[in-house]
């Protein structure tokens, strides 16, 4: 009898939870979208909600597709996209965009679509993507400085000081999760020190230079100064608009929260449909809500480090903890500025908040996540199958570089 095959594979309760955050997003994303209608002027909450159900649909669309695909190809892929995202950066940056005279290159518009999207968190996954691949490596050369330098560090720092200028929090996060995947790799911690430091350096190079020639690089750095004062004065009601809303909010929701859709503050907090989303959450669903969605979360990554575990190649674990470790700090640190843990970063909550294409990056990752745990439950070793991947063109270019 022939054995039927599976339509969806990969991890299942990776897949549920994935499905669960999509399906909730909808009611906090029609609520807090009347903001942008009668408060900002932007369309219609049924029309906000239409685009985002569009924009998901898409979005799972591409990570049904990629989770289909053998994950080793991706090295390959890390290997030829790395050089186009470069390029996107340099483009996105060379824009021109302000906002109050600070740099506002992040975003690049979709001609036929048009979306636009933040090509800062395509660089991240097909830089990681990169990374992951060097250090699966067993190459000598990747583990002395000298030699490193080229291949995996000047990449690093391309990618890194393009994003800087526009998005500090994405930058930092990136050129964290680098530094964490060498260091799972088993780069020597002497010479990841010194990048450490080196990285340090060109930040703070990067912030004099735009201080002393604030025409030749608009940036922001005066407001992310200013949002650290704000932070760390918890006093100053001004500066602290957006907190004091979001706080308001989560205090209004006590347990069990207003009930969907009878949020107050959301006609008042800014970005109450992107970056404040989880103070509207726990408003209109209480504490329970609030934990809930936390508890998700924290369900999502142990998924991720179980995939990460049963992954029986280097690559395939660089691969799931690169792609998905950010996915979660980004939640928790959208989260933790919501309670006034962390400053405002403009990080947004993952496949909660109405951001258009972020959502498509966030399924992007889960994709290439999904399909190492798929390869966990393929039997795939047969000689047929190895000469087939041998003979792929993908796999042929990620073994020659």
């Amino acid at each position: 009898m022939k054995k039927k095959k599976n339509i969806i594979l990969g991890d299942r309760v990776l897949w549920v939870a994935l499905a669960l955050l999509s399906i909730f997003s909808f009611l906090p994303v029609f609520s807090a979208s009347s903001n942008l209608t009668y408060v900002v002027g932007q369309g219609t909450p049924w029309g906000h909600l239409l685009k985002h159900f569009i924009v998901l649909f898409f979005g799972f669309g591409l990570m049904y597709g990629l989770h289909k695909i053998p994950y080793q190809y991706f090295k390959g892929i890390s290997i030829l996209a790395l050089p186009l995202v470069i390029l996107l950066l340099i483009y996105t940056a060379s824009q021109g965009n302000l906002i109050a005279g600070a740099n506002a290159n992040r975003w690049i518009r979709i001609p036929i679509v048009g979306l636009s999207f933040q090509t800062s968190t395509l660089a991240s996954i097909v830089l990681l993507a990169y990374v992951a691949h060097l250090m699966s490596k067993e190459n000598p050369k990747l583990y002395r400085l000298k030699t490193s330098i080229l291949p995996l560090w000047l990449p690093v720092i391309l990618v890194t000081l393009l994003i800087l200028p526009a998005n500090l929090s994405t930058a930092a996060v990136l050129f964290f999760m680098v530094l964490i995947l060498v260091f799972l790799g088993g780069y020597p911690i002497k010479y990841l020190m010194g990048m450490l430091g080196v990285g340090l350096f060109m930040a703070l190079l990067f912030v004099l230079l735009a201080k002393a020639y604030p025409d030749w690089f608009p940036n922001r750095i005066d407001t992310w100064i200013n949002r650290i004062e704000n932070f760390a004065s918890a006093d100053d009601k001004v500066g602290n608009y957006q907190i004091e809303r979001a706080k308001t909010a989560i205090a209004t929701g006590g347990l069990l929260g207003l009930g969907a859709g009878k949020s107050v503050m959301k006609n008042f907090l800014p970005q109450s449909s992107s970056d404040f989303i989880y103070a509207i959450i726990v408003e209109e669903f209480g504490l329970v809500g609030g934990t809930a969605l936390i508890l998700l979360y924290l369900l999502v990554l142990f998924r991720i480090v179980v995939i990460a575990h049963k992954s029986d190649t280097v690559y395939g674990k660089l691969l799931v903890l690169g792609l998905g470790l950010p996915i979660i700090i980004q939640a928790f640190i959208n989260i933790a500025v919501a309670l006034q843990v962390f400053p405002v970063t403009g990080q947004t909550l993952p496949l909660i908040s109405s951001g258009g294409t972020a959502a498509w990056m966030t399924c992007i990752a889960f994709g290439m996540i999904l399909s190492v745990s798929a390869s966990q439950k393929i039997e795939s070793n047969s000689l047929e199958d190895a000469d087939n991947n041998n003979e792929n063109p993908l796999t042929i270019l990620s073994e020659t570089l």
